[in-house]
């Protein structure tokens, strides 16, 4: 029992540093949110301190997942996903899937605006490979040298080596969902010819 505890412990760092990489957040950015300082959360993610319950709930409250997603608890039978939102740069984000390893589904909404954003924004990159597909509302996407609006059910595949931004086209609200795994971890979608159906 001792061992089984130390090692969910143990795998709490790794876990961590992914959690806070996958949304692009900095040590800075963590302390503020959760109260812990900066060189705490630095011993955590590299496995030099290990957490305590005062310090993991707000980390999993700042990283939108359970405290049983950060210490891999073992499945309870519940195959339900409880969204947890979080609001960054004034969009809400819900994560749909519950380990933090391998490819991460998210949900996205941005909320309507008095105004589209105009001119050329801030595009960033970062490790990885994103999918992203438009359930409702206009979405641009600034992807290198390219400036596309996505309408609904379009969908956009990408490595985040590029830079890039996603933003409202319009003044109007848009949802859209992103898939997103490490640097060669691609979406691919399948599906079957007409004739098998």
């Amino acid at each position: 029992m001792d061992n089984d505890l130390d090692e969910a412990l143990d795998a709490v760092g790794p876990r961590l540093r992914a959690l806070r990489k996958q949304r692009e957040t900095t040590l800075a950015d963590l302390s503020a949110a959760t109260g812990i300082s900066v060189s705490t959360l630095s011993r955590l993610e590299s496995g030099r301190r290990r957490p305590t319950l005062e310090q993991l709930l707000p980390l999993a409250r700042a990283h939108g997942v359970t405290q049983d997603e950060l210490v891999d608890a073992p499945p309870t039978g519940d195959p339900r996903i409880h969204l947890r939102p979080v609001k960054r740069h004034g969009m809400t984000m819900l994560p749909l899937t519950r380990r933090a390893g391998g490819i991460q589904a998210y949900k996205f909404v941005i909320p309507a605006k008095s105004r589209a954003a105009e001119g050329r924004p801030e595009a960033k990159s970062h490790e990885g490979y994103e999918w992203i597909y438009v359930l409702d509302g206009k979405l641009r996407l600034v992807l290198g040298e390219h400036d596309l609006v996505l309408s609904p059910g379009e969908a956009a595949e990408f490595d985040t080596h590029v830079p890039h931004w996603f933003g409202a086209a319009d003044t109007g609200a848009v949802e859209y969902l992103v898939l997103f795994g490490q640097q060669g971890e691609r979406a691919h979608v399948r599906a079957r010819p007409k004739s098998a159906r």
